[in-house]
């Protein structure tokens, strides 16, 4: 993505920080999502001109306790928004050691600068929440707020995507629609991690117990989507 492209999205939160309203403040948000997911287009179309601009490969995450497989999903459920695929490299006792997220290269772009900026706006929340129920572990509270956390960013980023495609309807490479571009890559994407990770099987459907999915979520409907509050220091760690 382009640094102008990134500095326009960042001026919309900036303006939505000084918003005199929540409404306000939220409009403003919206206008940055739906920027950013258009940008993802416009790679994609100019990477259907020039194909050997924007490459399909591989990134290695490491994920770190506490909550690394919850730290997992969140990556996971990314990279799936924005059209990559994600391996869970589990250890021991339901931990994950890393996730490697394939895809072409502008979209992992994209997801490793969402989730290092969720990352961190997740981590500054986790650690103040406590169950509201007597005697539930707080542990599991917070699996379960983390996971609300991730499932309700796929759904907005889900839905910025979808909205992006359908605003570029008339637009295409020369020769396809944005929809048939879109989707080649898609399928592209799909047969390289079928002959990269021949062996891998579905993800086990997270069980968890504690009662901070709500809550989780609703945090997840606030958070900034534009990665505004990395540093370059920051994303260095995250792909190292």
């Amino acid at each position: 993505m382009g640094a102008d492209k990134l500095d326009t999205v960042r001026k919309l939160l900036a303006k939505a920080d000084r918003a005199a309203t929540p409404d306000e403040a939220q409009a403003y948000t919206a206008k940055a999502v739906e920027l950013m997911a258009r940008h993802g287009i416009d790679d994609a179309l100019l990477a259907a001109a020039d194909p050997g601009r924007d490459e399909i490969g591989a990134q290695q995450i490491a994920m770190d306790d506490p909550y690394s497989a919850g730290k997992a999903r969140l990556l996971a459920w990314t990279a799936s928004a924005l059209r990559c695929r994600a391996v869970l490299h589990e250890a021991w006792g339901g931990k994950v050691a890393a996730v490697t997220v394939f895809g072409f290269a502008s979209d992992r772009e994209r997801v490793e600068l969402l989730y290092t900026s969720l990352l961190l706006q997740a981590g500054s929340q986790l650690l103040r929440q406590r169950p509201a129920r007597p005697g539930e572990s707080v542990a599991a509270y917070r699996r379960s707020w983390l996971h609300g956390f991730a499932v309700e960013v796929h759904r907005r980023l889900t839905e910025a995507e979808a909205g992006a495609v359908a605003e570029h309807a008339g637009t295409s490479d020369g020769h396809r629609p944005v929809a048939l571009v879109l989707a080649d890559r898609s399928a592209r994407v799909e047969r390289a991690y079928a002959e990269a990770f021949p062996r891998m099987g579905r993800a086990r459907r997270a069980m968890l117990s504690g009662s901070g999915f709500r809550a989780g979520a609703a945090a997840g409907e606030r958070a900034d989507l534009d990665g505004s509050a990395l540093t370059p220091r920051t994303r260095r760690a995250l792909g190292a």
